[in-house]
């Protein structure tokens, strides 16, 4: 029997449980969301610190062709080293004496190999002698050394970049080792997991179902749009 206090202040009607759009009801609770909003909470954290840097070199190389934003900058030389006697016998040797020369890390040089060859040049066949080309990379240098066999010198080309380039190589790996690959791969696989475990965990948190929906299908509709222009011109 409804009391005449129940009459004059009416319980508001409960709010109907929208619950979490892609899970099962069974773990919508309990330990299972508890670990979710745990792993999101500590991913997030480890991809903050990595996240600054490659939000930041990420806006910079968005912008490279289209509305350039002039910061990241190299500066260019050139120049040519007198060979000493006896000169390197082989292009390792020529490695070893240009990281010796110009202070550089040459463990992860690259060498190109050219054999002697004839080429046709005036209308006369001339025999082109061999060519070596050496390239030595890190975020901050980009040496690319040239030396035709015989010559008296090799012929270096050196790049300089600016911190903000160089927050653009380290962001594309540009001669980094294995250790820096595999770091970086945790960021983009966190950014996975944070994904998937933030789409999970809005969906309880906030607003309706049709809201999440509405908001993924326009994200994917732009995304589709945009690519579309780009690649069928």
């Amino acid at each position: 029997m409804t009391s005449p206090d129940q009459l004059a202040n009416p319980r508001p009607a409960a709010k109907k449980a929208t619950g979490y759009l892609f899970l099962p009801h069974a773990w919508s609770r309990g330990n299972f969301l508890k670990w979710l909003r745990r792993t999101h909470a500590w991913i997030g954290l480890w991809g903050a610190t990595l996240g600054l840097l490659f939000g930041f070199s990420g806006i910079l190389l968005n912008h490279r062709e289209l509305m350039k934003i002039p910061a990241a900058k190299t500066e260019q030389h050139e120049f040519q080293l007198t060979l000493p006697e006896p000169r390197p016998a082989d292009a390792e040797a020529m490695v070893v004496w240009l990281g010796e020369q110009l202070a550089i890390d040459i463990s992860r040089a690259k060498i190109r190999r050219e054999p002697p060859k004839t080429v046709i040049w005036n209308q006369t066949a001339i025999q082109q002698p061999a060519l070596w080309q050496i390239t030595v990379r890190n975020p901050k240098r980009l040496l690319q050394a040239e030396y035709w066999q015989g010559n008296a010198f090799v012929a270096v080309k050196q790049s300089e970049a600016n911190l903000f380039a160089m927050l653009n190589n380290l962001h594309k790996g540009s001669g980094m080792n294995i250790a820096w690959v595999l770091l970086v791969d945790t960021l983009a696989g966190g950014l996975i997991v944070l994904s998937i475990t933030g789409l999970l965990l809005w969906t309880g948190l906030h607003g309706s179902r049709l809201l999440a929906l509405g908001l993924i299908s326009s994200c994917l509709g732009l995304l589709v749009i945009f690519a579309s222009q780009a690649i069928l011109g």
